[in-house]
């Protein structure tokens, strides 16, 4: 029989009995509030990123359809006038692009555009509607060395119109005078200027070295009028979609955005765990109430719907919680997020990370799913269950001994499950994630089996070592499974992600630490300011050799090239070596032969590609080719071998120096390695090299401090990664604290009576300390097998499937440790505030009946 004012009385005696309880339901909103915090905070960073950088493509690239690109020199400029008056393509513009550092502005990367307004309205019409109105604007093409900049970035470093501004273009500082700034009425136009800096065609020229070539030519075409084109262009010019470069630039860093969204998805995950304890309390308090009720009348339907309900109620608090503060953790993110975009990929500028209405709704619903979605177990439980079991508390321990074997049978049954839909998943990063949530919720259903287990052989243990409460403990901890477990669970699915991450990083590090020894053989290094962690990509003139080669004390000068070439897979980086010294041979992966012959091929034509070059284009160590455009139009490369690089997860092409120049007419280089006669004191050198090219403003950097440079950038890579596992840490510390406060109040009658019976507060706080010590222990003992899982497959899974590396896995005894004292840290200082509850309740009142 349904009684309808049952539903509405259950759901106002469940708020009542949270607004009784504040210190158990705070616990809950907080678990709730931190697991959205740490979604949306990841979430605004990388949708930021991605909003930045669509606005930076779009106020570069405009409403092109397609581009006319040539070799790195870029087009000749002669082709734009052939373009527009002999083959009558009227819709097409001039575009000469360079990256720059503004040295008196904290050394920022801006980027240099070349336009011509005249040519301009059908491509970027906002643009030149801004310029017009601009102060100067009618001096843009009179004034040599003249400038228009955005208004975001002259009001962040406090430049107006007169001011000059210093650029390190290469190995070359120039210096421009402001006549404008760019103000648009429109915020999102406003954030597409942030770091341009606009000057006529032959002034961006004259600036970034590049007389008489132009960086592209942009057309609005239709694929008729295309097809016409590309019979017309010479050898060495083709015709491309302009959305082709912004997508394949985006599809760099969306592997690392995936990853940071699917590592903040486990710290929710973590939370459901002190959900599902929270509302297993909630059900267990009031189970008297809810037996009568039964008893009375009330359906089975009705009491899960209103413990549903008063969980959703009571996660809407914490995600509306964790949406506030998220956003507050956003801030903070997206500067991680951004600089290990610029550091990897492209350089990219964030302001901040705006709350939106999607990500607030997203919040909302992950908040509310995640807790009603870990509050069902106990609800069905409550309403399957008959009047006189609901109101028997021991029922319910009883129910989950029983269960345990077949939880962590079932448990066996989700982590097989999940291995097999990684093995048999392809390439796909999701699956991967998928697959491995699966296994750590699978091995997480074991837990509570394992601590029936070995409770029994711990209070043996314990009673020898601490006596009659030793004992006591790890019996309340196996009598107590339905909290303890999940507890237990909790921490050591947050203290195994610590340890899957960690190995992660520290073999990943060590693996290129190994690289960096065999690559780096160099004494000193001399390279352009570079505005991205990547390696350099300036244009130095090749005559600073003979420079570098006449400082005393210096044996030989090589050389290296990184420039980015049109091939059969976009645009690639071509890593152009010096042909004279043969590289180690540790950097290969072969298909046949040696080194030396390896690099006689290299030589003659071939190339090496890199391992992730090779990962995403599936090609082979030997027999496969590469296409790549050259100043004679495509050409097939033999491709060698495969080398190891972990410079940057985008993969290029190795090419040799006598190849390419016999390909490209670019004879610009990238940076300088010098090699010094033995004996000589390498800092001495250091200052006569910086002496030699004083004005030049290049960077010249012993072999220790590119070193450490490298480093310091893997280090601030995995900044953000170790942000998430001290927030994970964090919610499993809560869930624990939140165990104990059950603990502690389904045990008052209990507590109270060995009060009675004898126990000072000293041995009740005793007591305290070691149930928690024990969960604690537990949990980082049992982290450590599925820790070791998790770094395999984020390993030899996904890394690989997000990044093509190859890495080596390595153990180090430490970060085993360290598991085990935080695990057993944290469930000791979560036992702090219970304990302390314990000492301040008297006798009287802890035996006093309802």
């Amino acid at each position: 029989m349904s009684v309808p004012w049952l539903s509405y009385t259950l759901l106002k005696m469940g708020l009542r009995a949270h607004w009784r309880r504040p210190a158990q339901s705070a616990l809950m909103v907080i678990g709730v509030a931190l697991g959205v915090s740490v979604v949306i905070a990841i979430d605004l960073a990388n949708t930021s990123a991605r909003r930045a950088f669509t606005l930076s493509t779009e106020s570069v690239v405009g409403r092109a359809t397609h581009q006319i690109r040539g070799g790195p020199a870029g087009v000749p400029d002669a082709l734009y006038a052939e373009l527009r008056t002999r083959w009558g393509f009227r819709e097409s513009a001039p575009v000469v692009e360079g990256h720059a550092l503004a040295l008196d502005q904290d050394k920022e990367p801006v980027t240099v555009l070349g336009l011509d307004p005249l040519a301009e309205a059908p491509f970027r019409g906002f643009l030149t509607r801004t310029m017009a109105r601009s102060p100067g604007f009618e001096a843009f093409y009179t004034m040599p060395g003249s400038a228009i900049m955005g208004r975001s970035f002259a009001d962040r470093f406090g430049l107006s119109p007169g001011d000059e501004i210093r650029l390190q273009v290469g190995d070359r500082i120039l210096s421009l005078r402001i006549l404008g700034v760019l103000t648009s009425a429109s915020a999102t136009d406003a954030a597409g200027l942030d770091d341009l800096i606009l000057m006529d065609v032959a002034g961006a020229q004259e600036a970034l070295g590049m007389q008489g070539r132009l960086s592209r030519i942009d057309l609005v075409a239709g694929p008729e009028e295309i097809e016409h084109l590309r019979g017309l262009l010479p050898g060495g010019i083709e015709v491309l979609p302009s959305s082709e470069q912004a997508a394949t630039a985006a599809q760099l860093a969306s592997a690392f955005q995936l990853n940071l969204t699917a590592l903040s998805m486990l710290a929710l995950v973590v939370g459901m765990f002190l959900i599902y304890n929270t509302m297993t309390f909630a059900v267990v308090e009031r189970r008297e109430v809810l037996g009568t009720l039964r008893a009375l009348g009330g359906t089975a339907e009705q009491i899960v719907i209103v413990l549903l309900v008063e969980t959703a109620v009571i996660s809407a608090l914490g995600a509306a919680l964790g949406v506030g503060l998220g956003w507050i953790l956003g801030q903070g993110a997206v500067r991680l997020v951004s600089r290990t975009i610029t550091d990897l990929y492209f350089v990219l500028s964030v302001g901040e990370a705006p709350l939106t209405a999607t990500a607030a709704a997203k919040g909302l619903g992950l908040g509310i799913a995640a807790g009603v979605l870990a509050a069902a177990p106990p609800a069905l439980e409550a309403g399957r269950a008959s009047p006189m079991t609901v109101m028997r508390r021991s029922s319910l321990e009883d129910k989950v001994r029983a269960w345990a074997p077949r939880l962590a049978g079932a448990g066996a049954v989700l982590s097989a499950a999940g291995a097999a839909v990684i093995l048999l998943s392809g390439r796909s990063i999701l699956a991967s994630f998928g697959g491995l949530f699966a296994i750590l919720i699978g091995l997480a259903m074991t837990v509570p089996a394992v601590i029936r287990g070995v409770m029994p052989s711990a209070a043996t243990g314990l009673f020898r070592a601490s006596g009659p409460l030793g004992r006591l403990a790890a019996r309340t901890v196996e009598a107590a499974l339905s909290r303890t477990g999940v507890a237990v669970a909790a921490l050591m699915v947050a203290i195994s992600v610590t340890i899957g991450v960690s190995v992660m990083i520290a073999s990943f590090r060590a693996t290129v630490v190994n690289w960096l020894d065999l690559t780096l053989r160099a004494d000193v290094y001399v390279s352009s300011p570079t505005e991205t962690g990547t390696r350099p990509s300036g244009r130095l003139s090749p005559g600073l050799a003979m420079t570098l080669g006449r400082v005393p004390g210096v044996a030989t000068v090589e050389t290296y090239r990184g420039v980015e070439v049109e091939s059969e897979f976009g645009r690639v980086l071509l890593s152009v070596v010096d042909a004279r010294r043969e590289r180690d041979g540790r950097l290969y992966r072969f298909a046949s032969g040696g080194p030396q012959s390896v690099w006689r091929r290299v030589l003659n034509g071939g190339v090496i590609v890199s391992e992730p070059f090779a990962y995403r284009h599936s090609i082979p160590a030997r027999g496969g080719s590469v296409t790549l455009l050259t100043d004679h139009g495509p050409e097939d490369f033999p491709v060698e071998a495969i080398y190891y690089d972990y410079a940057t997860d985008r993969g290029s092409v190795l090419m040799s120096e006598n190849v390419f120049l016999s390909k490209w007419d670019d004879p610009g280089v990238s940076s300088f390695g010098i090699f010094l006669e033995s004996g000589e004191d390498i800092n001495q050198e250091e200052r006569w090299i910086r002496q030699a090219l004083s004005g030049t403003g290049l960077d010249v950097q012993a072999n220790r401090s590119v070193r450490s440079r490298a480093l310091a950038i893997f280090d601030r890579t995995f900044a953000i990664t170790s942000a998430l596992r001290l927030l994970t840490i964090l919610v499993a510390f809560v869930g624990v604290m939140s165990a104990m406060m059950a603990m502690l109040l389904e045990r008052t009658r209990e507590l109270g009576t060995l009060q009675a019976l004898g126990l000072t507060s000293g041995g009740l706080w005793r007591l305290t300390m070691l149930e928690t010590g024990l969960m604690g222990t537990c949990a980082g003992v049992l982290s450590w097998p599925v820790g070791i899982i998790m770094a395999a497959v984020l390993i030899y899974v996904i890394n690989l499937r997000s990044f093509g590396w190859t890495i080596q896995l390595l153990l180090e005894p430490s970060i085993f440790l360290e598991a085990l004292v935080v695990g057993l840290l944290a469930a000791v200082v979560a036992g702090i505030y219970p304990g302390w509850r314990l000492q301040k309740m008297s006798v009287a009142e802890a035996l006093r009946a309802e």
